[in-house]
């Protein structure tokens, strides 16, 4: 029998104490503790597949032997946060793993007196949950025991934080948590703020922007989009207001009195993307002599504009001054050998998945590095968690859960820019193949902070760069080049002599060039003596040095 003194979690009993009538707090009791105890939920898959880690990723499921309430918690707060998308996971309390982490059988089970005081005892813990959170439990007979199963789906309030210890009465730290292969983990730096943005779950191509007015639509980048698609909008587009046809094109947020467009709209159908994403653009720098050989002997341009544009822009300077088709004849073939050095299909696709998978928030620009050996594809940050380093490594396919843009991977695909999601890295690879090209190769770190996709040259065509209309490339991107880079090395010494203590991303900001082209060339002053550092990136400071001395 349920009576008012019934040994609940002290919030349960805040929460039961402040109703005033004695009879209805005991009501309340009851009601609540049949809530959570009496009742039980059937789980979306049978206890036997989770046992037996069928259908449902391993990663997804925990075995715990006994109940340690902290542990427990832990682990559904991880799940309930849901960082890659995987849709939560599933707790087996009473069940024991072996070192290949397989339940062992039969099951060790829960007293049923346990099982009682559990479910209580989960009442106050639930409400430590910041928001609160509600994981579903029920009692399963396994091998003649009980086992209790929590099912905890993916949060709808993301993110939620728990006690490091959820045993302590009153006040204790929390923290956020997240699953890292098959382990709970506290979620820190770029990890917590990740997770913290899912807060606000609209991806960021599709979220209002207030600084991008009316005027910054280009109606003929428009236009133009509106008839390659063959929409009907096109013929009212100088018919009616602007702002109708963006409407009509769901390219507007926010609330009757203050319509904000998205940012996507900037993305596809402004000249000046840049304006609202630092450094939305895409760097083309060619090394002839490859970046180790020749560091200081390099071109480069830079290509602005909406991200159809950028893909164009890219695309034509890169067929106009690199690629071109060779012919070899065959001894005893009547018909010869025909290949490019660089498949335009593969750098097409390529180039679409740097500027559709970028983040517009970071300030890095897509850069297209072009050596000796092959053009490297560069852009951040690197493949979400979601895409096992299996995938990576293997470079035939990298399938998202998570994507960073999606209405703008929408926009490409009607433009025939891309085929569809996770088909990028296949077509690259195809048209490899056909052109009888080494395969792609796809990079990145443990920090995901980047993906670098790897097209080697033709293998026909030896390890020296000819640009189109030229014989001698050394010789031309050297004249081009030196003044260039000399007045900007020696703008760096002259900031660094002011201030040894700045940052690379605060050189690159005061000079107005990328963190790469900082980074190389303090990199060459270091090398030829007029620079070196003392200490590390974080505490130390730049030394400007005379004749290669201090």
């Amino acid at each position: 029998m349920l009576n008012a003194e019934m040994d609940f979690e002290p919030e349960t009993k805040t929460f039961l104490a402040g109703f005033i009538i004695p009879q209805l707090y005991i009501n309340i009791a009851l009601a609540y503790k049949k809530m959570y105890i009496d009742h039980t939920m059937s789980m979306p898959v049978d206890i036997e597949t989770l046992l037996n880690k069928q259908k449902i990723e391993s990663d997804r499921i925990e075995f715990k032997k006994g109940w340690n309430p902290t542990s427990v918690y832990h682990s559904i707060c991880a799940f309930a946060n849901d960082f890659d998308n995987l849709g939560g996971g599933y707790i087996l309390v009473g069940v024991e793993q072996n070192e290949r982490g397989v339940a062992k059988r039969p099951v060790c089970g829960i007293k049923d007196e346990e099982i009682d005081r559990i479910l209580k005892d989960m009442v106050g813990f639930n409400n430590k949950f910041d928001p609160y959170y509600l994981p579903r439990t029920s009692v399963e007979s396994v091998d003649g025991m009980n086992v209790l199963a929590i099912w905890v789906p993916s949060g709808v309030n993301r993110p939620y934080a728990i006690p490091t210890d959820v045993t302590v009465k009153g006040k204790c730290e929390k923290s956020y948590y997240i699953r890292s292969g098959t382990s709970s983990i506290v979620a820190k730096g770029e990890a917590l703020d990740q997770l913290r943005d899912m807060a606000n779950r609209i991806p960021f191509d599709e979220r209002p922007n207030p600084s991008i007015a009316l005027s910054d639509i280009s109606m003929i980048l428009l236009r133009d989009y509106l008839a390659k698609v063959n929409s009907k909008l096109e013929q009212d587009l100088f018919k009616q207001p602007l702002e109708q046809t963006l409407e009509q094109m769901d390219l507007m947020a926010g609330p009757i009195e203050n319509r904000m467009l998205k940012n996507v709209a900037a993305m596809m159908f402004c000249e000046h993307p840049e304006k609202f994403f630092k450094y939305a653009q895409t760097d083309i720098v060619i090394f002839p002599e490859g970046r180790v050989n020749g560091p200081d002997n390099f071109s480069e341009t830079t290509i602005y504009g909406s991200v159809p544009q950028q893909v164009k822009g890219a695309l034509t300077y890169l067929k106009n001054t690199l690629i071109r088709e060779y012919v070899v004849k065959q001894k005893d073939v009547p018909e010869s050998l025909r290949f490019f050095n660089y498949p335009v299909q593969a750098l097409e696709e390529a180039i679409v998945n740097a500027l559709y998978h970028r983040d517009y928030q970071q300030y890095e620009p897509v850069e297209i590095s072009v050596e000796p050996e092959g053009i490297h594809i560069l852009s951040f940050p690197g493949p979400n968690r979601t895409i096992p380093e299996s995938a990576i490594e293997a470079g035939d396919k990298l399938i998202s859960r998570r994507y960073r843009n999606r209405r703008l991977g929408d926009f490409l695909k009607e433009l025939e820019l891309t085929e569809g999601r996770s088909t990028g890295i296949p077509t690259i690879q195809r048209e490899l193949k056909n052109n009888g090209s080494p395969r792609a190769v796809i990079e990145t770190n443990e920090e995901r902070d980047f993906i670098n996709v790897f097209i080697p040259v033709h293998e026909g065509c030896g390890d020296i760069i000819l640009l189109n209309g030229q014989e001698n490339v050394t010789k031309n991107v050297t004249k081009n080049v030196t003044k260039k880079s000399e007045a900007r090395q020696s703008r760096i010494l002259a900031v660094l002599r002011e201030n040894p203590q700045i940052t690379v991303v605060q050189m690159a900001q005061e000079i107005g060039v990328t963190t790469r082209t900082i980074k190389r060339d303090t990199e060459f002053l270091v090398k030829n003596g007029k620079l070196a550092r003392d200490g590390g990136y974080r505490n130390g400071r730049w030394i400007v040095l005379k004749n290669g001395r201090n």
